[in-house]
């Protein structure tokens, strides 16, 4: 990198991303928003100062945005003015913020950017709010979900497919409608654009994010995943995994995460976890969506989850709803404010020791698809994933999904790796669809075949049958590392779940990918212990033990590992080189190394089976959804 990019790099996290440890907490910034709705009824004087003694009497903030506008509706300058006073007043930094919605209600219609009246009303609010602000966000509706007359008049003139018109429009629309207006009445505004956390599927609808980081002045990162089982279906591990991604794609202009009540309803623990995983990503801030969430979402018994009876757990229900001293009165917490609260000042003290984050690394080109969100997925079964947009060539390992796909080079890049004498792992959806081009290297075939499976021989069975990618290849030209069948052992077909062959002075893997990605969940520990222990070399440390169990690993010689199960697991911590202890980041205690056995069930040991030469075991035990962090 040059020293030029340097300095420049230096410049933007000095002049855009907060300052640190200038605020109530030691190693980021909280915050929270508030709707346009909402800061209209400030012009309320009983009502403006009743909802600030409830949110601030159980969570200390640093920063608020106020929005100006949303569904078609601008706040008067008078009652924005007002409101700013007042917070500045009770010490808290302030923004701006808009929502470029039209009607939320009616399936989050935007702005349509093909009409000239629409596109003016855009400008107008964002020189609106640069009057008002230095610096405001975006919340995540600058994109475009209309098909109506004259978008598709515009589309088909255009001659463009629906997403590339939508990425172009919406990458010209940021700049001429929003950024440039608002730098002619502030020069001195930051104007941040704020993505979802649907990422894989931004482009269909023209968020553009390898033009729009490079003109906005900073990003702002969407971690809800909420429910899992809802209309989403984001993994837990996405709230952390999105933090990084940005990160990769915009050097020093990610400014942060946000987090919404979703998914409380399933317990404190659920709405914590998402909290604290956006804080591992080492994130300088956090939204806390919104400001009247926190005065609102009233505490009830259902927070409590039926884990917590037993105690030991990360997030404590009964801590947090316990009555507290805050500048000398007792307080006793009636709303989810008090839960941000002290699920922040707890990951607070663990921030601070962690280094950079590092992982797995894994190639998603610009506006690709493919095996949506899979590395969600992996992350939620110990891989600790590290997405890049660009090919990284100075790893040992790099994973490739079927979203590689849409680099044109990818199969040159492939064999540039393997001759470079690093790994490449490939997922079945990328076989599939590089299919004749992969031949070049090795002559494998992912076809429509599929079988059903629930036992991995000696690595043991799941507990529920499930369907797997038929993978085919050439005997003894490729190996099976890993194999499933019904039955495997005594049965009478198996298929590979992990795959390996040989180019030049490297290996290339085939990680086979079940139909429904929730049954990677089901593969049984002995399973996955192989598949983390081959995908380990750029991280230097694995675990073994179940599935819905993390590891965020970091340049500093620590880690965190994160139990995402209803039940307390048992599990091991491997580090691929010798040392003599590891040391909880928060209590000082020492575990010391287990003599290694065997490392699998496997009645014989080599390179993929059992611990390599050197390797230190540790064994720990983590209660339902808990997390520990250790140095070494």
């Amino acid at each position: 990198m040059s020293i030029r990019r340097n300095l420049l790099i230096l410049v933007v996290v000095l002049t855009i991303l907060p300052a640190m440890g200038k605020g109530k907490y030691q190693n980021f910034k909280v915050s929270t928003y508030i709707r346009a709705q909402d800061v209209a009824r400030m012009a309320d004087e009983k009502f403006l100062n009743e909802t600030w003694e409830t949110v601030s009497s159980q969570v200390d903030l640093d920063k608020i945005y106020l929005e100006t506008h949303r569904d078609a509706f601008t706040v008067d300058e008078k009652t924005m003015l007002k409101a700013k006073k007042f917070f500045l007043s009770k010490g808290l930094e302030v923004g701006g913020g808009i929502t470029y919605t039209r009607s939320e209600p009616t399936d989050f219609e935007t702005y349509s950017y093909a009409r000239e009246n629409e596109r003016q009303q855009v400008k107008e609010v964002a020189e609106f709010t640069a009057k008002l602000f230095d610096d405001f966000i975006l919340d995540d509706f600058f994109f475009i979900d209309l098909k109506n007359d004259d978008e598709i008049a515009a589309k088909e003139k255009s001659g463009k497919s629906w997403t590339d018109y939508r990425l172009r429009l919406m990458a010209d629309a940021g700049r001429e409608l929003v950024v440039n207006p608002a730098k002619k009445v502030n020069p001195k505004v930051k104007v941040i654009i704020k993505y979802p956390n649907w990422y894989d599927h931004f482009h269909g609808l023209g968020f553009n994010l390898e033009e729009e980081p490079l003109y906005f002045d900073g990003l702002w990162t969407g971690t809800e995943t909420r429910d899992p089982g809802s209309a989403q279906h984001l993994q837990n591990y996405l709230s952390y995994n999105i933090v990084r991604y940005f990160d990769n794609i915009a050097p020093g202009k990610n400014g942060g995460g946000w987090v919404d009540a979703g998914g409380i309803h399933m317990s404190m623990d659920r709405y914590a976890e998402q909290l604290h995983l956006t804080m591992l990503s080492k994130t300088p801030e956090i939204i806390l969506w919104n400001y009247m969430q926190l005065n609102d979402v009233k505490i009830t018994p259902q927070m409590c989850a039926t884990w917590q009876v037993f105690g030991g757990n990360s997030f404590s229900y009964k801590e947090a709803v316990a009555p507290f001293t805050k500048n000398g009165k007792t307080i006793t917490p009636t709303t989810m404010a008090r839960f941000a609260s002290v699920t922040l000042q707890q990951t607070d003290q663990l921030i601070g020791k962690l280094g950079n984050p590092v992982g797995l690394v894994s190639y998603k080109p610009y506006h690709s698809s493919g095996e949506d969100f899979l590395q969600n997925y992996l992350g939620m079964i110990g891989l600790p994933m590290d997405m890049h947009p660009q090919f990284q060539n100075d790893r040992q390992q790099i994973l490739l999904t079927e979203q590689a796909a849409k680099d044109p080079q990818i199969v040159e890049k492939i064999k540039q790796q393997l001759k470079r004498g690093g790994d490449v792992i490939i997922t079945t959806g990328l076989l599939k669809a590089i299919r004749e081009k992969i031949a070049d290297i090795c002559e494998l075939y992912c076809g429509d075949l599929k079988a059903i499976v629930n036992d991995f021989g000696y690595l043991g069975k799941s507990e529920r049958e499930f369907i797997i990618p038929q993978v085919k290849y050439f005997t003894n030209d490729a190996w099976e590392v890993v194999s499933a069948g019904r039955p495997l052992n005594g049965g009478v077909s198996g298929y590979p779940i992990l795959l390996r062959d040989t180019y030049s002075k490297g290996m290339l893997f085939v990680l086979t990918i079940p139909d429904d990605f929730g049954n990677l969940y089901d593969y049984p520990a002995a399973a996955l212990n192989v598949i983390r222990r081959a995908m380990s070399k750029d991280v230097g440390a694995y675990i073994e033990g179940p599935s819905k169990v993390a590891l965020f690993p970091y340049d500093n010689q620590t880690l965190v590992v994160e139990n995402f199960n209803d039940e307390a697991v048992s599990l091991k911590v491997v580090i691929n080189s010798s040392v003599p202890q590891l040391r909880n980041l928060l209590t000082g205690e020492l575990l010391k190394p287990v003599k290694p056995s065997n490392g699998s069930a496997m009645p014989f040991r080599n390179r993929f089976f059992g611990y390599a030469v050197g390797a230190t075991v540790f064994d720990l035990k983590l209660a339902a959804h808990s997390y520990v962090g250790l140095g070494y």
